[in-house]
């Protein structure tokens, strides 16, 4: 029997880290809350693979063999015979900390517990089991079956073992794995988002449009897309959370989040998903 990789969360990180997985040849279980979520997830993964397949870099039945191996649960327990679990549920450290719990309480003494977060504490994380040293953070790009990359971030109690380990399977499933240590934002979001609040701060003083400000940095620094755009990718009210906990984490009003962006979240405005951020979609 092939070796079972767990995804908790079937939203647009998780189905992305279930496709991969499967592609890679593992048998998945991915698990959320409600089917309604799961054949949302399954959704997405069919039409990403049958992207591939239209343009022949997939056979019919290589994508059909991919979807095969990913089972769906709304059970928590279908995921305790997992070597590894990946958790890629809402970015709130009291929803990501009770998930941590609870797979502490089904899992193998063995299975490897990972956080896809961008910006929360694995070590906190780790604190709430019984076995710190199996947590760790797996931080995937969006979107994932395209970006190469794999933060591995290491929590104060993350052996090496478990590092060894998932920086094999990151590579097992296509990526490059690059390591940082567990401080806020780790070193994606330390040194995006702060960018993305400039940009903004600069929108909010009048200083150039908004064409002008992602114009310039896509012409001038080879950026594939602009800030402005790319937080209203992101979503705005996670670019707020992440420089929240850039602020609170360090206490520098450097990460101060810009007032505009604020006004934005509460307003509802947040992006590609809502039709409405710093552009209209």
């Amino acid at each position: 029997m092939a070796e079972v990789f767990g995804v908790i969360g079937a939203g647009t990180m998780g189905n992305g880290i279930a496709q991969v997985a499967a592609r890679a040849g593992f048998d998945v279980v991915m698990r959320d809350v409600s089917d309604e979520f799961l054949a949302r997830g399954m959704t997405a993964i069919d039409s990403s693979l049958q992207r591939d397949v239209d343009k022949e870099r997939l056979s019919r039945e290589e994508k059909q063999a991919i979807i095969d191996r990913i089972k769906t649960t709304t059970d928590l327990s279908g995921l305790s015979d997992a070597l590894i679990v990946v958790e890629a549920v809402t970015e709130d450290i009291a929803v990501k900390t009770e998930v941590f719990r609870a797979l502490d309480q089904i899992t193998t003494a063995n299975a490897i517990l990972a956080s896809n977060t961008s910006s929360i504490s694995i070590t906190k994380l780790g604190a709430a089991t019984r076995k710190p040293d199996k947590v760790i953070g797996m931080h995937f790009m969006n979107p994932v079956p395209v970006m190469k990359l794999v933060e591995v971030i290491r929590g104060a109690a993350t052996s090496d073992t478990t590092y060894d380990k998932v920086r094999e399977l990151s590579e097992k499933l296509g990526k490059t794995p690059l390591e940082c240590q567990d401080y806020p934002g780790f070193i994606s979001n330390r040194v995006l988002m702060p960018m993305i609040n400039e940009a903004i701060f600069a929108l909010h003083e009048g200083v150039a449009t908004r064409e002008s400000i992602d114009g310039i940095m896509k012409m001038g620094m080879n950026h594939p897309m602009g800030p402005l755009t790319l937080a209203d990718f992101i979503g705005l009210d996670v670019c707020l959370a992440i420089m929240n906990v850039l602020y609170e984490g360090f206490g520098d009003s450097k990460y101060r989040p810009c007032p505009l962006l604020k006004r934005y979240v509460d307003a509802g405005w947040l992006g590609r998903k809502t039709g409405r951020g710093f552009y209209e979609y």
